[in-house]
């Protein structure tokens, strides 16, 4: 068995970090913090125009026709450099699903999302309601169509979206899952910051139309299929975001001396970064295992339990050990380290955190244990 990465996926990935390192630097990234915009489009141009934008797309849409293999590349590599671009929430809240159980016109919006110039998004969140596929808005039909009553929190890129992919209850033991257009009639939104100054948003459905996307009946599959996914690729952030600020304490514990020595030659220094190394290097090997098996499609379900695990809970670990053996100067916001903290929360968040894996986990093993 050969666990190494292709050749194509490993040019696919350099490409990638040859792209985003030099364009996401550390001045570029601290101006985009202050833009309302937030996100860099002009980077997601040229991603674009590399042809990683459509890289897990079908060719007959301008797409690679990989996976999620190199999804999860390009997503590490965003994360190296914390570069705030809609990946998550356009190539795999949106575009992913579509091209899977869209229709044809539906699926005509996948060349434009190739081509950089259309986004897409995903609301899964709602208060009081963990698990996406089972929530409170409720979809009923009216006429030959189907409208939507709820409301979404923590929703990306929603002002911007072509499309939302809103999850709704169609009765009582089903839901369905459906393309609702941001400015139609019937939706709001309301703008909210998260904790690494991402605008998200909380959409309100009052009567607002919406198309479905597959069988309507049928979406608890959908939901599951876009979370999976959804999880691998925050957890690929995870790992960008934790592997480059252990790589920048390190040749700062090289640089900054004390007592005429590099801190770095301390022994608690040592260990403790010692420890953060294995655990950026667990996040990694779980998550690629996962991900193998997503692209396998084979049961994956622990494999990404485990992944989205060791994301939150070791992320979690280095995030904090970064910010400790800076000392003083990692809690200056002057200084790039502390935005790798932020952005490591908001990712935890964004994944559930550690303790709802962990249950999760152990219901599958109890699970396959009765069986």
């Amino acid at each position: 068995m050969d666990f190494a990465f292709t050749d194509d996926q490993k040019a696919i990935q350099a490409l990638a970090r040859q792209i985003i390192a030099a364009r996401a630097t550390d001045e570029r990234v601290k101006q985009l913090a202050g833009d309302p915009a937030w996100y860099d489009l002009e980077l997601w141009r040229e991603l674009a125009r590399a042809g990683l934008l459509g890289v897990a797309l079908a060719e007959e849409f301008g797409g690679g026709g990989l996976g999620m293999t190199e999804i999860t590349g390009l997503c590490e590599e965003a994360g190296r450099c914390i570069a705030p671009l809609p990946l998550v929430s356009t190539l795999v809240l949106g575009a992913l699903p579509i091209q899977e159980f869209g229709s044809g016109a539906q699926k005509q919006v996948l060349s434009e999302v190739a081509a950089g110039a259309r986004f897409l998004t995903a609301a899964l969140g709602e208060r009081g309601h963990v698990d996406p596929a089972r929530p409170a808005t409720a979809a009923t039909k009216a006429g030959d169509g189907w409208v939507l009553d709820g409301m979404k929190v923590c929703v990306p890129d929603a002002d911007r979206a072509a499309r939302i992919l809103v999850p709704a209850r169609t009765g009582e033991s089903s839901i369905g899952v459906f393309l609702v257009a941001p400015d139609a009639a019937g939706v709001s939104l309301e703008r909210e910051i998260t904790t690494n100054g991402e605008p998200q948003f909380t959409m309100t459905l009052a009567g607002a139309r919406g198309e479905p996307l597959g069988d309507p009946a049928q979406g608890e599959r959908i939901v599951r299929w876009i979370e999976r996914r959804a999880c691998l690729a925050q957890s690929a952030l995870q790992l960008g975001i934790s592997d480059a600020a252990l790589r920048r304490t390190v040749e700062y514990a090289t640089e900054r001396k004390q007592f005429d020595k590099p801190i770095g030659s301390f022994q608690a220094y040592a260990m403790r970064t010692a420890d953060a190394f294995i655990d950026v290097e667990a996040i990694r090997s779980t998550l690629y295992q996962a991900v193998w098996a997503v692209d396998a499609d084979h049961d994956a379900d622990r494999a990404v339990e485990v992944a989205k695990w060791w994301a939150c809970r070791a992320g979690h670990r280095v995030a904090h050990s970064v910010q400790h053996l800076h000392g003083g100067i990692g809690a200056d916001v002057e200084y790039p380290i502390h935005r790798f903290f932020l952005w490591t929360k908001a990712t935890e968040y964004a994944l559930g955190g550690a303790s709802v894996h962990l249950a999760r986990l152990g219901a599958l093993l109890a699970k396959e244990e009765a069986a």
